[in-house]
């Protein structure tokens, strides 16, 4: 029997029509395909095993869609199904029909795909519910189909086809050549009903047995050639059609629940191609299907990803800054203001809160969206990530923590005040403070007071309307913004130093060893974590590798000078035998790499009088200032250290002289990717800040999370090896 590979849908999101009887899916009776397919069986079997020519099922129609003008792809039985009866309600009630027009807003859209498309059947187009989408994705009702490939034949050509069957067939009986492994050539039979079309023709040998062939002038002489050599007409060039589709479509064929929803949000350079956000997402939830069909298949329900499209929305500055740009070198020019520009805008104090709110109202329009259409998520207690990527991850954080440049103004403020308290001064210039500290006193008074009558009369929602599960950084500046606010490594393990766990239960921070703008986070809580590795993600076809939370630290080497190797040279790995073997490391472009994180550090610093820091991150000398230095320990130093790792011991039984830690993470946090064997890192250092969407390696580490609870169940043995 033929098995049709499982599509890309899965998930819920159709509400209340998701629930169609399958009694009614029956009504226009059962027929078989062709002879071709021996074990073709119906579902239910109460029907006899022979049976006249009538109109083709519900169920043995397919419906097909089609992207990027791709080959068609079949929807799910399930979403087939349905489709199917919404046509048929366009048309009188004895089979299908074209759509009336009268009657086209009668019909409800249909939701399919996981609840993420929903069907016109009126104008046989599909679209997406949760972003827009400029070309309209073609459906297209399958009859007939092309053997093999089981590929369906244009519509135009189907019904013509199916309405001439069913005038010269209808009411015959099928024969029973099905019953034979293979059936009976056509060499020799003579055709009994012929069709024209208008570049083909349709040939009968029998009930069960039909042919197209091209009437092309090239067909016709390969066809007399062939013949004269003593080949059938069928054989030499025809092509075997079905009547009805290889799988039967039924309500079972049903996608599983969607469990937790991954909201993923772009960085920089949107403008630039408004719609790499939604390519980027479908390629990450084609991963992770595959991902899930190889590793979780036994489980009931699954992750849906939603992309999360902030920027186009947003009018900023206008078209300014491009009236401002020189003509010279345009395309780059054009290139950057649509890039690296959004670094610009997010640290201007003017249109900061433009960006946080574009990102902030997208994710709350798709929440509450998503709820409306799937009622039980909130009931059934569905979890919700959040995956960013580059400065989405900046944003993303400061919306999650309500983190505010004033803030850090009024810090300032307080600072200066308290030295001026320890300076000497004049009595007047004291008395002025005074009477300044009591107006602000009494100033800080009243904004309380009209803060409160604001807050009795207006509830103020929450920032977000959903509690952050797990958040995924990908390429992520962050650590370098976090570090540029003022905030260093503390005394304790915990994520809180940085995001409190009440505002999101897990962070998770993935970088490529040679993306450019991807920081480290650990450091920033446990300053002695700049010498220890980040934890190598597996590859996803690694068997029975060790679970995440097992791994124990290795360190990095501290004693080597960060310029005093050559490019040529490389230092010799040992594998700690508490951890999945290390891959050997050469040392990093570091120009490439350097030049990278200047520009995000550049721009991070603006307006910050940073000059100084900056001379000394980006330096080639080997001594440097650990309280600058340690958070962005990921540059050229750091990438030198990595360099060398060597496997020790877990932490706390470590014999290194110079370093004796005592505290360690509650959770590791920074997760890095393995490099390719034969991969360039002058050539990965550009590519590797987009190259996160389609690694299977990163699909599997993130399902292994979102999927944690369930791993933990103790029936779901075939997952303990993740």
């Amino acid at each position: 029997r033929r098995h049709r590979p499982r599509p890309e849908g899965a998930g819920g999101g159709c509400g209340s029509r998701a629930g169609l009887a399958s009694s009614e899916s029956g009504g226009s009776g059962f027929s078989l395909a062709a002879a071709a397919l021996p074990e073709r069986r119906r579902p239910g079997g109460g029907r006899p095993r022979y049976e006249v020519v009538r109109e083709l099922g519900a169920e043995e129609v397919r419906w097909f869609y089609r992207e990027d003008r791709k080959t068609w792809k079949p929807f799910i039985g399930y979403d087939s199904l349905r489709i199917e009866l919404a046509y048929r309600a366009l048309g009188p009630a004895g089979g299908p029909a074209e759509p009336r027009e009268g009657e086209a807003a009668a019909v409800e859209p249909v939701c399919v795909r996981s609840g993420l498309y929903e069907v016109d059947v009126a104008s046989a187009e599909s679209y997406p519910v949760y972003w827009n989408q400029t070309e309209k994705i073609p459906v297209m009702r399958g009859q007939w189909f092309i053997d093999g490939t089981w590929q369906p034949l244009e519509e135009e050509e189907s019904n013509l086809i199916e309405q001439e069957h069913l005038n010269r067939f209808k009411g015959q009986q099928l024969q029973e050549s099905f019953d034979m492994e293979v059936s009976k050539p056509v060499d020799g039979k003579e055709a009994i009903h012929s069709l024209k079309l208008s570049r083909n023709h349709v040939d009968w040998h029998s009930v069960d047995e039909v042919y197209l062939y091209s009437d092309a002038t090239t067909s016709k002489i390969a066809r007399t050639v062939t013949q004269k050599l003593g080949f059938s007409k069928a054989s030499s060039s025809g092509t075997r059609l079905h009547r009805g589709y290889v799988e039967e479509a039924t309500l079972e064929d049903k996608p599983p629940q969607t469990s937790h929803i991954v909201f993923v949000v772009h960085g920089i350079g949107q403008k630039m191609d408004q719609g790499r956000i939604i390519k980027n997402t479908a390629m990450m939830r084609d991963t992770a299907r595959k991902v899930e069909e190889k590793y979780f298949s036994n489980l009931a329900t699954h992750v849906e990803f939603l992309p999360v499209e902030w920027r186009s929305k947003l009018t900023l500055d206008g078209d300014t800054v491009d009236s401002i740009t020189p003509d010279k070198v345009r395309g780059l020019r054009d290139m950057l203001n649509s890039s690296a520009m959004d670094i610009m805008y997010y640290t201007s104090p003017l249109y900061r809160d433009e960006l946080v709110k574009g990102l902030q109202q997208e994710l709350n329009r798709l929440y509450t969206l998503f709820c409306s259409r799937n009622p039980e998520f909130e009931e059934k207690g569905g979890k919700v990530s959040i995956v960013s990527h580059s400065l989405g991850c900046v944003i993303t954080y400061d919306i999650m923590t309500g983190w505010n440049p004033v803030r850090l103004y009024e810090q300032l403020l307080q600072k200066e005040e308290e030295e001026l308290e320890d300076r000497w001064m004049s009595y007047e210039e004291q008395r002025l403070l005074e009477e300044l500290y009591v107006t602000k006193q009494r100033l800080k008074e009243i904004e309380e007071r009209l803060h409160g009558l604001k807050a009795s009369t207006i509830s103020k929602p929450p920032v977000l309307k959903f509690k952050v599960e797990n958040f995924f950084c990908m390429g992520s500046p962050l650590a370098v913004f976090l570090a540029l606010r003022g905030i260093r490594p503390g005394n304790s393990g915990s994520q809180d130093h940085i995001l409190p766990r009440t505002i999101c239960n897990r962070l998770l921070n993935i970088f490529h060893p040679t993306d450019p703008v991807a920081y480290r986070l650990e450091p920033l809580i446990l300053k002695h974590y700049s010498n220890i590795s980040p934890v190598q993600i597996h590859w996803y076809n690694t068997a029975n590798p060790l679970p995440y939370e097992h791994m124990k630290p290795s360190f990095l080497n501290p004693t080597k000078e960060p310029t005093s190797v050559p490019d040529g040279e490389s230092v010799s790995t040992v594998p700690s035998p508490t951890t999945s073997p290390v891959m050997v490391r050469r040392h990093y472009g570091e120009s490439i790499t350097n030049i990278g994180k200047a520009s995000i550090l550049g721009a991070a610093s603006i307006g910050k009088g940073l000059g100084g820091m900056l001379f000394s991150r980006f330096g080639r000398s080997s001594t440097t200032t650990p309280q600058t230095l340690e958070p962005g320990k990921d540059g050229a130093e750091g990438d030198d250290k990595k360099a060398t790792t060597v496997g020790t011991p877990p932490l706390p039984h470590s014999s290194s002289g110079f370093l004796e830690p005592i505290v360690e993470l509650e959770h590791r946090i920074d997760f890095e990717l393995r490099e390719g064997l034969v991969e360039s890192r002058y050539w990965s250092a550009v590519t590797s800040h987009t190259a996160y969407w389609s690694s299977l390696d990163i699909a599997l580490f993130l399902l292994t999370f979102m999927y944690k609870h369930d791993q933990e169940d103790p029936d779901k043995s075939n997952l303990d090896a993740i």
